[in-house]
């Protein structure tokens, strides 16, 4: 194999696949990126059995020898980031003996056999979803936190994914919060999966913040993201979603509107002394027009007031600081509604004038004292 093609392009290349190596591998293979060249097109692949990712190159590249080889993912990419910005030439023998040469500078790397590297599942790409890359990219920033980060229930470190009766609703929870985002799409067919948190993490760095469509195909098994010269094939999550619409209160007995700027810079402020109690636990008092933020630990305490709109009756209720932070922080709306029932009952985060976004919060139990 031979190929010559610029920096910059096999830069953003490697950098795009090497999301999918995890270095958790007993395969020393999988440490590694496939680089191919036919047909005067370079790609790049890399994989760590659960997720794929594939890019092509075929502007600024020339193939003068075809052929592939499989390069160390770490070694390949600091050398190419530490290379002038120049052209490059990539050239494998029959051993894959890789020489990397850019101007007056000259690596010698030990490749790999590529026919040892796996192939990614083959996905029929005719039935396939289309979707803007920018409402994908936001609904993926407005779930994705809310993932278990514990795998004792896998099929809570993925994202649901459900469009029905032309409605995408994109779901996250774990044992104390949900995210749900809603959004009508021109989609009829019907869909329900569970995908893997770690494939829309990278997913969304990968998608840009343009109106330009993202196209996905289904599998029974798998879930093809398509991105311009980019795939993202990953495995779906086996297993039944929890049914979300049972958690989610119909109704609520007060109901609180906030700026939501405020309502973070004070909650971010009082969880300040809340970490340093290692539980993150702030107190609400929700008075007419006011909600008094506290919190204290062994360095002190700290008192906040934010303006509110009361609609119902005071209530007072304690929270875990860094779920209310994570919520509000990925709101864009100006002003907020909080909705309780009681201090022992979710509160659930809104934005005003729409119900395309809902984020519910458990309480902490507070002891009486």
């Amino acid at each position: 194999m031979k190929i010559v093609c610029s920096k910059n392009f096999l830069l953003n290349s490697i950098s795009t696949v090497q999301k999918a190596v995890t270095g958790k591998t007993t395969l020393p293979i999988l440490d590694g990126i496939l680089i191919s060249g036919k047909d005067n097109q370079v790609s790049l692949t890399a994989t760590d059995l659960d997720m794929g990712i594939e890019t092509k190159m075929s502007s600024d590249v020339e193939v003068v020898e075809e052929g592939s080889v499989v390069i160390n993912s770490r070694l390949f990419g600091e050398i190419i980031r530490k290379l002038p910005d120049i052209t490059i030439t990539i050239e494998s023998d029959n051993t894959y003996n890789t020489i990397i040469t850019c101007g007056k500078s000259k690596f010698n790397v030990v490749g790999q056999d590529p026919k040892d590297y796996p192939e990614l599942p083959v996905i029929n790409e005719n039935a396939m979803y289309k979707i803007p890359q920018d409402l994908l990219k936001n609904m993926i920033r407005q779930t994705i936190f809310a993932t278990a980060q514990d795998e004792t229930r896998p099929i809570l470190t993925g994202v649901l994914f459900e469009v029905k009766d032309g409605v995408l609703s994109m779901v996250a929870l774990d044992a104390y919060r949900l995210a749900l985002r809603k959004s009508n799409v021109d989609l009829s067919s019907n869909i329900s999966v569970v995908i893997p948190g770690k494939t829309l993490n990278e997913v969304g760095k990968i998608l840009d913040s343009s109106n330009e469509e993202v196209e996905i195909t289904f599998t029974p098994n798998h879930i093809l993201f398509k991105v311009e010269n980019t795939r993202v094939i990953s495995r779906l999550l086996e297993g039944e979603f929890i049914n979300y619409r049972q958690i989610i209160p119909d109704e609520y007995k007060l109901r609180v509107k906030a700026n939501s700027k405020m309502l973070l810079d004070s909650i971010e402020r009082a969880s300040l002394l809340a970490k340093e109690g290692k539980t993150n636990l702030i107190k609400m008092n929700i008075t007419n027009n006011n909600m008094i933020i506290t919190s204290n630990s062994q360095f002190g305490n700290v008192h906040e007031e934010v303006p509110i709109v009361l609609e119902g009756n005071e209530l007072q209720i304690a929270f875990n600081s860094k779920y209310f932070i994570d919520a509000l922080k990925i709101i864009d709306e100006e002003e907020v509604y909080l909705e309780f029932s009681s201090s022992v009952s979710p509160c659930l985060v809104k934005t005003i004038g729409s119900e395309d976004y809902v984020y519910l919060i458990l309480p902490v139990r507070l002891i009486a004292s």
